[in-house]
């Protein structure tokens, strides 16, 4: 498994594993701006490389763009669907090339990029790639989706569950990093962890504060959504979102639950002095 962090690494490692793929491409956009990005995906098909694009129906204010880089794609001859609109909206960042998934807390954009704290993990892990690419096909082809069991928290099928039994299952420490923490049975947990001795500490803001949870102000612009849980196991946020089932962590997602070591974020919510946002 590969975490990379932004804005230090940049949309190199985007680039990068684009290049690598020799079979396949499945890439879910929300938002995109970064050149770069799409060069690699038209230059991909040129090498015989099938690439799939499922792109939002919409996003705020961004609409317009959204179309025009599906005219630009297909003329590309990547194979572009649109999300239905069955949901809220369809939040995802993730791309799944050959045999490794790649989840992305971050748009293609240059502002989250370049500008913004984020996230992104890459797995070679053969169940949670296989379930990611199981939703991809089933959101492409606008079939219902049903989960399987893997590590991938879908939301929202499974992802107020997942992360409540994620949460619950801190012995130590929690470390988040999110704008608003403001879903009130996940505050309720995360109160309920730090009244048993958990340390919670936030990098962003929680609704109603609670003397038992450290908040701070990041140093950066925050597009990210994520846990770590007793420095091994790390949850991260992006996705699908439902109007109707209210099954989400802030405004909500698809989320990953990964097993194994991922201790760099957490290490850097201690680092990090309060300033304002910005």
């Amino acid at each position: 498994m590969k975490l990379i962090i932004q804005p230090e690494a940049g949309v190199v490692p985007v680039v990068q594993a684009i290049r690598r793929a020799t079979k396949a491409i499945d890439i879910f956009i929300f938002r995109f701006d970064r050149d770069e990005v799409e060069k690699a995906l038209a230059a991909a098909v040129l090498r015989g490389v099938q690439v799939r694009a499922l792109i939002a129906h919409t996003n705020r204010g961004g609409e317009t763009r959204l179309r025009k880089l599906e005219q630009r794609l297909l003329a590309a001859g990547v194979l572009v669907s649109r999300s239905a609109d069955d949901l809220l909206r369809y939040h995802a960042k993730f791309m799944v090339a050959d045999s490794v998934l790649h989840l992305f807390g971050f748009n293609f954009t240059k502002l989250d990029i370049d500008k913004s704290r984020s996230f992104a993990i890459s797995t070679r892990d053969a169940r949670t790639v296989a379930e990611a690419s199981k939703l991809f096909e089933s959101d492409v082809t606008r079939q219902a989706y049903s989960p399987g069991k893997s590590h991938l928290v879908v939301s929202p099928e499974n992802a107020r569950a997942m992360l409540s039994a994620f949460i619950a299952g801190a012995k130590k420490e929690l470390a988040i990093y999110d704008a608003k923490v403001q879903d009130p049975s996940i505050i309720k947990l995360l109160k309920e962890r730090a009244a048993k001795g958990v340390t919670v500490r936030v990098i962003g803001s929680m609704k109603g504060r609670d003397p038992g949870i450290e908040e701070r102000r990041p140093r950066l612009r925050l597009h990210v959504r994520a846990i770590v849980r007793d420095g091994t196991r790390a949850a991260r946020a992006c996705g699908r979102t439902s109007s109707k089932t209210g099954a989400r962590w802030d405004s909500s997602s698809t989320t990953r639950v990964w097993p194994g070591r991922s201790c760099r974020p957490s290490s850097r919510i201690g680092r990090t002095r309060p300033r304002a946002h910005g």
